[in-house]
């Protein structure tokens, strides 16, 4: 009886059946359920069935990986063919990525450029015919914003440093390029958490918090996303996974971690200095 994993004759890759598919969609409803039902204090036990069902979205991550991890490095699945129909698919989680920020800027600027719209004529009672609205104290850009920038500006660069260390097959150099970009995705989301404590403004009430906490809220739950990618390419390249010409776990890691700051760009340009308005712009004078 043939081995079930030898590499096959042909460049495509039959997936074997897998149980991830099924065991990651129970825990991600087991996670929703507990989730919502603590937020609604609907029963007692609410935050152990969320706690069950992250256990559970959490070992799926880690069996998923493995197993990915096994058909690229250990048993030859992962052809030049099959290479590109993952960079085709990564470019297009990506786009649909890009597709999701986009919403948030929409409602942002849905909001930002006409404050006093005649058509919307609760906006003008509720905005003050001004944006940022009236009595909403905005965040100085040029503060913690700005540090914020340059630590994902300077994560940007040390990823790829390390992604030409390994084209290099600079294995030392791949490893601290890592170690530094999952440094500073740390430090942005120390940076950004210290930030949401000490804003003026809340989520709920207010369409300035509402816009405002969810672009840059989910921006940062992306850089989490990404620091977890990276520590897992960390993880394979002190394993030895990696080779300067089978790497696609870490491409995407990178494309991923570039995109993140892109994104913040934007964020920071549109939301932090452009949506600050005149207040803002005064009290960058002042300095």
């Amino acid at each position: 009886m043939a081995d079930a994993h030898a590499k096959p004759h042909h460049d495509y890759h039959l997936v074997e059946p897998s149980p991830w598919p099924a065991i990651g969609s129970v825990s991600a409803f087991v996670m929703a359920v507990g989730a919502i039902a603590w937020m609604h204090h609907m029963f007692a036990a609410a935050p152990y069935v969320f706690g069950i069902g992250a256990l559970g979205v959490i070992y799926t991550m880690f069996g998923w990986w493995r197993d990915v991890a096994r058909e690229a490095t250990y048993e030859g699945f992962h052809s030049r063919v099959v290479q590109i129909s993952h960079r085709y698919g990564m470019i297009l989680f990506i786009a649909s990525e890009v597709m999701f920020f986009v919403a948030w800027f929409w409602a942002y600027f849905n909001s930002a450029l006409f404050p006093a719209d005649m058509h919307q004529a609760t906006r003008e009672a509720l905005f003050g015919g001004v944006w940022p609205p009236k009595g909403i104290e905005t965040f100085d850009p040029w503060h913690l914003p700005l540090l914020n920038t340059l630590i994902l500006l300077t994560s940007g660069t040390t990823v790829t440093w390390a992604h030409h260390a390994l084209l290099e097959n600079d294995r030392e150099g791949l490893k601290w390029g890592l170690i530094l970009t999952i440094a500073l995705g740390v430090a942005f989301t120390c940076v950004q958490a210290y930030e949401y404590s000490h804003a003026a403004f809340a989520f709920k009430g207010n369409i300035y918090g509402a816009t405002f906490f969810m672009a840059t809220g989910f921006h940062g739950a992306h850089v989490i996303i990404g620091t977890t990618f990276l520590i897992v390419c960390l993880i394979r390249a002190y394993l030895g996974h990696f080779t300067p010409t089978q790497h696609l776990g870490f491409e995407f890691a990178a494309w991923y971690w570039h995109f993140v700051d892109v994104v913040w760009i934007f964020l920071f340009a549109c939301i932090y200095v452009w949506g600050a308005g005149a207040a803002g712009a005064m009290h960058a004078a002042g300095h």
